[in-house]
């Protein structure tokens, strides 16, 4: 019983002395260790005697069939990413040992999906072993990555632990509708907002809003409907168009896509979040007189939504508060007639939410993010 014990012992202190492992070896090979440390393998029909023995750090690699003692890099740890940018970020490695060879190239290796080797994409940092930085470049905005450090001596190349990061996303500052108006994009606490009024003369799936100068076949009108102030474009160049109602609920809609018309709710969180509605109006105004008539009562714009004086077009058919009132639909009813809209006039800090506006009625939009 003692000699068994002593073989095995024997044995087990061989096994962690040469410290090998056996990869891509040919269907049923198998290896045995003689007593005396005489590695061997089976070659399909017989044992056949390895005749060189390997060192600490290597592998025993059947590839092809015949055993060959190969040189692979030890201890190889990757850096974790930092400076995460859009585009770029920093990693790097450390290799402890070459294993017995060499290190020729080293770096880090990247890809969209898990296990990175060289043959995507990578860095080249110096050569030898010990710690090292690199600078992961031309990376794609919003995209997640995986990475890990490498080592080369030649003969071998090995990978260091795997880890991921997620780049930045690039912050989306405008946006289009279908008729090609691009529009400033501004975030007021927990909302996105477009900074201009709507000036589309489309819904969103391409089809035509109705539209008419003639103020007897607006007031009659039950249908979507926009038209420019006066009937001067150039109006609804700076000011944008006025809509009736019947736009707002269109189930074609009038934003683009991800953008809706806001409700009332979603209009009083806005001026909640500019301090309440006596003082809402003066910070969500544009400053000075180039578009608001004076005295434009102490406006700030200190959110940047930057509140421009539409005026609105009434039931009939008339024109009014051009330069004097911003009039916005909200997205709720009050009833078969009527909607809730939002407004801010020229001489007042505050802002008015009211239900009883006549559908009829055409006033401008400001799309809201989804």
């Amino acid at each position: 019983m003692r000699n068994l014990f002593n073989k095995f012992t024997l044995i087990a202190l061989m096994l962690c002395f040469f410290q090998f492992t056996l990869t891509a070896q040919p269907l049923g090979s198998k290896i045995k260790i003689a007593t005396n440390g005489q590695i061997s393998y089976w070659n399909g029909s017989g044992w056949t005697d390895i005749t060189v023995i390997g060192s600490p750090g290597q592998t025993l690699d059947f590839s092809g069939g015949i055993p060959n003692w190969i040189v692979n890099p030890q201890g190889i740890t990757t850096v974790i990413a930092s400076a995460i940018a859009s585009n770029s970020a920093i990693s790097g490695g450390n290799v402890v040992s070459d294993g017995g060879a060499i290190i020729t190239e080293r770096g880090v290796c990247w890809n969209t999906s898990p296990n990175p080797t060289k043959l995507n994409f990578k860095t080249t940092n110096g050569s030898g072993i010990g710690s090292f930085s690199s600078n992961l470049t031309a990376l794609l905005p919003g995209t997640t990555y995986y990475y890990r450090s490498y080592a080369s001596n030649g003969s071998k190349t090995s990978y260091g632990n795997e880890l991921s990061f997620t780049t930045t996303a690039v912050p989306i500052t405008t946006v289009g509708d279908i008729d090609g108006n691009i529009y400033d994009i501004v975030v007021i606490g927990t909302q996105t907002w477009m900074k201009q009024n709507l000036n589309t003369s489309k819904f969103r799936n391409g089809d035509l809003i109705g539209s008419t100068t003639d103020n007897y076949y607006w007031s009659a009108q039950t249908s979507s409907q926009y038209c420019d102030y006066n009937n001067l474009t150039a109006n609804s160049d700076i000011y944008g168009k006025l809509y009736n109602y019947f736009v707002v609920n269109d189930p074609r809609h009038i934003c683009p896509l991800g953008w809706h018309v806001p409700s009332i709710a979603e209009w009083n969180t806005l001026s909640n979040y500019a301090g309440g509605e006596t003082v809402a109006g003066k910070k969500l105004k544009e400053t000075g007189i180039s578009h608001w008539s004076a005295p434009n009562a102490s406006a700030t714009d200190e959110f940047g939504f930057t509140a421009l004086p539409g005026g609105y077009r009434s039931e009939t058919g008339a024109y009014w508060s051009i330069n004097g009132y911003s009039c916005f639909w909200s997205g709720t009813e009050s009833n078969t007639n009527t909607a809730w809209a939002w407004s801010l006039s020229y001489y007042e800090n505050s802002v008015t939410t009211a239900s009883h506006y006549e559908k009829r009625q055409g006033r401008s939009i400001r799309c809201i993010a989804d």
